[in-house]
């Protein structure tokens, strides 16, 4: 979506044209660098009543923070009807309640978009509620590259929308896939882009929600918290290496959540007939982002050291922003037992379990998914079937339930 010559059709993209089609209003979140402004000014470039408030810009965001009622003002001297995009909303939440006001008078509809809900919702601001459709704008999904073969797990069944050939599903297992790395054709340029990514998020967004005082424990954090992305998190062992206390390490990782860095993945405990370990996993919202963070080399070298945990990160975010995309009400899990059985995702879609292991190589067979094949028995009567995603060339019938499909097949 980035870049001046590319850009990418995104899946959001519909269902936002839709909406202004109908004159409704939108407040779209997503982590910076993500597409989220792009994506907003395609959707309203063949409208001619737009009128922008950009709060990045410190001239218009600190004359609505000194004076919220401008926009009211301001607005109702535009023509009735307009099209209004407020970017970067979390900058001013005080323009909230004028915007509720235009909305409420049918004046205006609005399209706004932030980078934290934290900031919003720590103001006690007004989230529009009724008012406002919420969307959620992550990095290039699989099919945003047109890399899909086909839909095997037909319950998050997606099609291609573009055909990018010049970015590779190797490329996002290094430096991941915000759409301003994929429009780069410089490796060098990408891992500047992703240095200069994370120094911004620390400068900006940390200082933004007053931590500037813990910004070296926080960025020490932050490396410990990347190296652990996808596991589990021991918050004694993370208070020490951090020096900071176990409490603070909680209130980080609510940060990362809060400000879309990491997708927080709960364990599967109900109805649990063994012992389950109850911590959450974090994965980074972005596998380049990730990767600077916990200072590993951008390079071929890195897949080689880390491939299954890369492998899993890929799929595991890809599951979560395909569901988000499909604007489906499910919910992701993972699972493990103290034994150490273990199940890395499950879908549950409200009827059944959808139990998926990942498994970085092309081959695998029965005898490697213990646990897989104990948490089927363990809930026998809510799955009908299993799949495990690898690299393998084409998918593969292991069991009568249970199916290996190799991720483009996903």
């Amino acid at each position: 979506m980035q870049g001046k010559t590319k850009v990418y059709f995104r899946n959001l993209e519909k269902q936002i044209n839709n909406l202004i089609m109908k004159r409704q209003s939108a407040l779209i979140f997503g982590a910076r660098q993500t597409g989220k402004t792009t994506l907003v000014k395609k959707c309203l470039s063949k409208k001619s009543n737009v009128i922008d408030f950009p709060l990045q810009n410190p001239e218009i965001r600190l004359e609505m923070e000194s004076d919220p009622s401008t926009i009211i003002r301001q607005l109702s001297a535009c023509p009735k009807g307009s099209y209004v995009f407020i970017d970067e909303a979390q900058k001013a939440p005080e323009i909230f309640d004028g915007v509720q006001y235009i909305i409420d008078k049918g004046s205006a509809c609005f399209i706004i978009t932030g980078s934290s809900a934290r900031k919003l919702r720590r103001s006690g601001v007004n989230m529009l509620p009724g008012r406002v459709k919420m969307f959620r704008l992550d990095p290039m999904q699989w099919n945003e590259f047109g890399w899909l073969k086909a839909n095997v797990l037909k319950t998050v069944k997606i099609d291609n929308l573009n055909c990018i050939k010049d970015y590779s599903f190797k490329k996002t297992l290094i430096y991941g896939s915000l759409p301003g790395i994929v429009t780069l054709g410089d490796d060098e340029d990408r891992r500047d882009f992703l240095k200069a990514y994370t120094h911004i998020y620390l400068e900006e967004e940390i200082r933004a929600e007053a931590l500037s005082r813990n910004i070296g424990a926080f960025g020490r954090f932050l490396e410990l918290a990347a190296h652990d992305s996808g596991g589990n998190p021991n918050h004694a062992k993370l208070s020490s290496d951090s020096g900071v206390s176990a409490p603070t390490i909680k209130e980080f990782y609510n940060l990362l959540v809060d400000t879309l860095i990491v997708e927080k993945v709960d364990p599967y405990l109900k109805n649990a007939r063994k012992r389950i370990l109850k911590t959450p996993r974090y994965y980074f919202f972005d596998i380049g982002v990730r990767n600077v963070l916990a200072r590993v080399p951008l390079t071929d070298e890195l897949i080689n050291a880390q491939k299954g945990k890369l492998f899993e990160h890929a799929v595991i975010l890809e599951i979560i922003r395909r569901i988000r995309s499909l604007n489906e009400d499910y919910k992701v899990y993972y699972w493990r037992t103290s034994g150490g059985a273990e199940v890395d995702c499950i879908i549950d879609t409200g009827t059944l379990l959808i139990p998926i292991e990942i498994k970085a190589s092309a081959k695998v067979s029965l005898s490697d998914l213990s646990g897989l094949r104990s948490f089927m028995e363990s809930y026998s009567d809510q799955i009908e079937h299993a799949y495990v995603i690898t690299n393998g060339r084409v998918p593969e019938q292991l069991s009568p339930n249970i199916t290996a499909v190799p991720w483009n097949y996903m």
